[in-house]
C-alpha cells in the first residue's frame, strides 16, 4: 500500500391487551371500549351499595333517635337532686313510655352523685364522662348488652363541683332501625338490578351502531381490487378515523410511487443487461467463425471483458436490491468501527490501485469511531467509492481515504481525478446516470448504491471540489454510537 504517507491525524475535538383480558392480548376496539365503560360501573357498584347501607342506617337512625331523645329529656324533667340525694319521681304514664314493643327491648338507667344505680336497668354500660357539660344536651352513642347491639341517648345533669354528674340514659336495641335501614337498601338496589342489565344492552347497541360506519369502511377497503392503491375517500368516514385514513392513504401514496420506482429500475436494468448480453452473442458468434487463431484470441479477451461487465452489472444490481430490502433495514445492524473498517478496505484496493498507477493513502484519526451499521453493506459503500475515484483518475493521480471525528463520523473519499461539475452533481446519484464526456468503463449504478446505502445509515452525504482545485471530495456524515459520543466527551 502506497500508504499512509500523509500524517496521521488526531481527532477533533467534539417505538395491548384488554380490561379484561391477559395482558399483551390483542382485543377489538369494540371490546376495549365495552370494557373501560363496564368496568367502572362493576367496580363503583359495591362502593355504591356500601355508601347506600351507611345512608340508610343514618335515616333509619333519624325518627328513632328523635324519640329517644325525647324519653331522656322526659326522664331529666323528673329527676331531682335535693343536696346529696338524687330521686326520680315516676309516675304511670312515664313508665308506660318506656315499655318495650313487640320489636325492641327499652332501657334506662339514672345514675347518683357517687355513680351509684338511682333508678332504672344496670345493664346499661357506663360512659366516660366529657370536658365540657352543655346544658339540656343530648348525646347519642352504639354499644351493647349481652352482645346485642343498642343505640343509646344520654344526658348529664349539672351538680355542685366534685360530685359525679347525674347521668340519664335510655337504650334501644336496634331491630326496628336495621328493618328500616333494609327497606331503604332494597328500595333503592333492587332497581339496579333491572338497570344495570338494561344499561350494559343500550351501552352494547349504542356500541354496535356507534361502530357501524366502521364496519362499513372495512367493506369498503376489502372490495377494492388487490392493485387498487388509490386514496381511499374522506367522505362519510368518521372524524375520528379520519387521520387514520389519512395516513393509509399518505402510505399507499408512497408504495405506489416505490413500485413505480421498482418497475422503472427493472426496465432500465433489463436494459443495461441486455446490452453487454447482446454484445457477449455477437463477439461469441464472431468468435465461432473465425479460423484465425490470433484474432480467435482477440475475441476471447474481448468476450472476457464482456463477461465482466457484465458480472459487475449484475452484482451492483443485486447489491442494491439488497441495500433497498427491508430485512436489510431492520436486521444486522450492530456497532461499527468506522476508521477500522475504512483502513482494511483501502489495504484491500492497493493492488488495484498500483495497476491503475494511483496513489492510494488512508487518514485516519487514531481512535475508535463507532457507529451503529450493517458491515456488509457499509463495506460495498467504500467499496463503490474507492472504485469510482480510481476509475476517474488518471494515471498518476491520488485517492485518500479519511476518516473524521466531531458530534458526527465523517467519512472523506478524495481524487485528483476530473472530477463532477456542479450542474451534474445532482444527479449522478440517479441510477444508470453517467456525466458526458468521460471514456471510463461504468454502470451508473456506484453512487446511486453508495447513496442507498447512505440513507439506511441516516447518513448525509454531500459531493465537494477538493481544496487543490481538481477532482471530487465525496463525504459522509454518520451519526455517532450515544454511548462511543459519551465516552468521547468524558475523556475530552
Amino acid at each position: 500500500m502506497a500508504a499512509p504517507k500523509r500524517s496521521v491525524k488526531s481527532p477533533s475535538a467534539p417505538r395491548r391487551g384488554g380490561l379484561f383480558g391477559a395482558p399483551g392480548e390483542l382485543n377489538s376496539l369494540f371490546g376495549e371500549i365495552l370494557d373501560w365503560m363496564l368496568a367502572p360501573l362493576l367496580f363503583l357498584w359495591p362502593i355504591s351499595i356500601a355508601v347506600t347501607n351507611h345512608v340508610a342506617n343514618q335515616i333509619a337512625d333519624q325518627p328513632y333517635d328523635q324519640a329517644l331523645s325525647e324519653n331522656v329529656a322526659a326522664i331529666v324533667r323528673l329527676v331531682k337532686i335535693d343536696g346529696n340525694r338524687v330521686s326520680v319521681n315516676f309516675p304511670a304514664p312515664a313508665r308506660a313510655m318506656l315499655r318495650a314493643d313487640e320489636f325492641d327491648t327499652l332501657y334506662y338507667q339514672v345514675t347518683g352523685l357517687r355513680g351509684e344505680l338511682v333508678a332504672g336497668d344496670r345493664e346499661i354500660p357506663w360512659t366516660e364522662i366529657p370536658r365540657d357539660i352543655g346544658a339540656d344536651e343530648i348525646l347519642f352513642r352504639d354499644d351493647s348488652i349481652n352482645g346485642e347491639e343498642i343505640r343509646v341517648a344520654y344526658s348529664f345533669l349539672a351538680v355542685p363541683p366534685g360530685r359525679v354528674p347525674v347521668l340519664v340514659q335510655v337504650a334501644e336495641t336496634r331491630n326496628k332501625r336495621g328493618a328500616l335501614a333494609s327497606r331503604i337498601i332494597s328500595g333503592v338496589l333492587l332497581p339496579q338490578f333491572a338497570i344495570i342489565p338494561l344499561a350494559v344492552i343500550l351501552v352494547y347497541l349504542g356500541l354496535s351502531r356507534g361502530i357501524a360506519p366502521l364496519n362499513r369502511l372495512q367493506a369498503r377497503i376489502r372490495s377494492r381490487r388487490p392493485g387498487d392503491l388509490s386514496p381511499i375517500p374522506i367522505r362519510g368516514v368518521p372524524e375520528e378515523m379520519r387521520p387514520v385514513i389519512l395516513a393509509l392513504n399518505d402510505m399507499m401514496q408512497r408504495l405506489e410511487e416505490n413500485l413505480q420506482a421498482q418497475e422503472r429500475f427493472i426496465a432500465d436494468a433489463a436494459h443495461q443487461l441486455k446490452t453487454p448480453l447482446t454484445g457477449l452473442k455477437m463477439q461469441t458468434e464472431l468468435a465461432l467463425e473465425e479460423t484465425d487463431p490470433q484474432q480467435l484470441r482477440e475475441f476471447v479477451v474481448r468476450i472476457a471483458a464482456a463477461t465482466q461487465r457484465a458480472a459487475h452489472l449484475t452484482s451492483q444490481l443485486l447489491m442494491l436490491a439488497r441495500a433497498e430490502a427491508s430485512h436489510e433495514k431492520i436486521h444486522s445492524v450492530e456497532p461499527v468501527d468506522l476508521e477500522v473498517l475504512a483502513k482494511r478496505v483501502a489495504e484491500e484496493w492497493v493492488p488495484q490501485a498500483m495497476a491503475a498507477g494511483i496513489d492510494l493513502g488512508f487518514e485516519g484519526t487514531g481512535w475508535p469511531l463507532v457507529i451503529e451499521g450493517v458491515p456488509a453493506l457499509l463495506r460495498e459503500l467504500l467499496n463503490n467509492l474507492i472504485d469510482n475515484a480510481i476509475k476517474y483518475t488518471p494515471r498518476g493521480g491520488r485517492v485518500t481515504v479519511m476518516t473524521r471525528a466531531g458530534t458526527r463520523a465523517l467519512l472523506e473519499v478524495e481524487d485528483n481525478g476530473i472530477g463532477i461539475p456542479e450542474a451534474e452533481r445532482s444527479r449522478v446519484f440517479e441510477r444508470f446516470y453517467r456525466v458526458l464526456g468521460t471514456d471510463a468503463d461504468g454502470s451508473g449504478l456506484g453512487l446511486p448504491i453508495v447513496r442507498e446505502i447512505a440513507d439506511l445509515h441516516r447518513a448525509d452525504i454531500t459531493l465537494a471540489t477538493p481544496s487543490g482545485g481538481q477532482g471530487t471530495l465525496v463525504r459522509l456524515s454518520f451519526p455517532r454510537r450515544r454511548v462511543e459520543l459519551d465516552a468521547a466527551a468524558a475523556s475530552g
